[in-house]
């Protein structure tokens, strides 16, 4: 059985992200380019060992991927390296589908 994450819907999440809150985005980086949220911190989930001092330690993480995979296996792993985070289920998809503000590096912003 797959090891269970500390999970948020993404209507629990608030609108307006508050300070010590940070959203962290483990897609790849053409995923990021079409379309993420304009306040999310952009580490792709290979780089994350090796980029842990990019995070802020105090700091509540939610993490996000496309679907929700991904993120999980990263929560686990950041929660195991101290960190408070929760995986966003339903990635980016549940995000653009609650209408959730997206940006991107050009054009209209989707999840691939």
């Amino acid at each position: 059985m797959p090891q269970q994450v500390p999970t948020v819907s993404v209507p629990e999440l608030p609108a307006a992200l508050p300070e010590g809150v940070t959203l962290l985005d483990v897609r790849e980086p053409d995923e990021w380019a079409a379309g993420h949220a304009p306040d999310a911190i952009h580490i792709p989930m290979g780089d994350i060992p090796s980029r842990l001092d990019d995070l802020p330690a105090d700091s509540e993480v939610f993490v996000v991927c496309r679907s929700g995979g991904r993120s999980a296996r990263v929560t686990a792993y950041l929660n195991a390296n101290g960190w408070d985070a929760k995986n966003v289920e339903g990635g980016m998809q549940s995000w653009q589908a609650a209408g959730r503000p997206m940006t991107s590096d050009s054009g209209a912003p989707t999840v691939l």
